[in-house]
């Protein structure tokens, strides 16, 4: 999504925009907020992750240097978003490898030569909603830090984040998207996992979301949201939300059955069609588990809300300055 950054927006918000090489971000009101891209993993690198994660197995294209990170400036609290973090996530959940028609396909998707056994979970799902530390300046003119993992304590509450404030005429004072890493399950679908952050003048905005689209077998999403208001306190207060949602073609498409064929029912009405022919056209929509609305499934945005939750947590972080 490309955006126009205005000025005099910036001006009136006391923001600045910073750039340097794949680094870009804005500081404003007391926070430094910044995204990073830049290539996926080379060979070497990729060999060091497997050594570390303890496996053989990482996505066709991870993006090992890709970040976002949000920091309050006063307390040092670095809310931060990464690929090896992500996969340390999907690493301990281990779920079981979805069976699929197609899984034999996948068997050599490694080496050719060699056969692999689908003994993992090749979605890649990572249950990942980010990571948290805390930064402590040891000399500010040597610029020599010290990262610590804190004691940062997520409470569950009551709150939740107000979309339909947020779907207000804001300015957009810096936007960007991250990928973190991506694999399209040997043309037999997709695994995304992608952060995106929207800075107002009144507050922060970020989306994290993992998309997994198993063609004719399953469709997976997982969603972290984060929004900061931007205030006089000292404590700023930061709610997250997160949401799974899940369901099979075959589930989904039931529904969608119900759907056309009351919408083809209608047509024959209306027009005095031969209701065998017409009632057929449904099953050659549907005929290998796709439903009569195909097209939508390949956007997480439009196919999120047919999805039924299977989990919804609201918490939120209090920064002590």
């Amino acid at each position: 999504m490309a955006v126009e950054i205005d000025d005099k927006d910036l001006k009136a918000a006391g923001a600045e925009l910073f750039a340097d090489g794949g680094n870009r971000g804005v500081r404003i009101h007391g926070w430094l907020i910044e995204s990073r891209t830049h290539s996926i993993l080379n060979s070497a690198a990729i060999q060091e992750w497997e050594h570390k994660l303890d496996t053989n197995h990482l996505p066709e294209m991870v993006f090992g240097e890709n970040t976002l990170i949000l920091k309050h400036l006063s307390s040092g609290t670095k809310i931060h978003f990464n690929a090896f973090d992500a996969l340390c996530g999907w690493k301990q959940e281990a779920l079981p490898p979805v069976e699929v028609p197609a899984a034999a396909k996948w068997k050599f998707r490694s080496k050719p030569s060699q056969q692999v056994i689908l003994d993992y979970d090749y979605t890649f799902t990572t249950p990942y909603c980010g990571s948290c530390t805390v930064e402590n300046d040891k000399d500010m003119n040597a610029k020599e830090t010290s990262e610590e993992t804190s004691n940062i304590l997520w409470q569950d509450c009551k709150e939740q984040i107000d979309l339909v404030a947020l779907a207000s005429k804001e300015p957009i004072l810096f936007y960007d998207e991250v990928v973190l890493y991506e694999d399209e399950l040997a043309d037999n679908g997709v695994s995304l996992l992608t952060v995106k952050v929207r800075v107002m003048p009144s507050s922060w905005f970020l989306l994290l979301r993992f998309w997994l689209r198993v063609d004719g077998v399953l469709i997976r999403l997982r969603e972290t949201r984060m929004h900061c208001v931007f205030g006089g306190s000292t404590n700023p207060i930061i709610l997250r939300e997160t949401c799974w949602r899940e369901s099979t073609f075959e589930a989904l498409s039931a529904g969608s059955y119900f759907s056309c064929s009351c919408f083809v029912l209608a047509v024959i009405y209306k027009n005095g069609c031969n209701l065998m022919f017409n009632a057929s056209l449904i099953d050659w929509f549907m005929q290998k588990g796709y439903p009569f609305d195909a097209a939508t499934y390949n956007d997480p945005s439009i196919i999120s809300q047919r999805l039924p939750i299977i989990m919804h947590r609201a918490q939120k972080l209090v920064i002590s300055s």
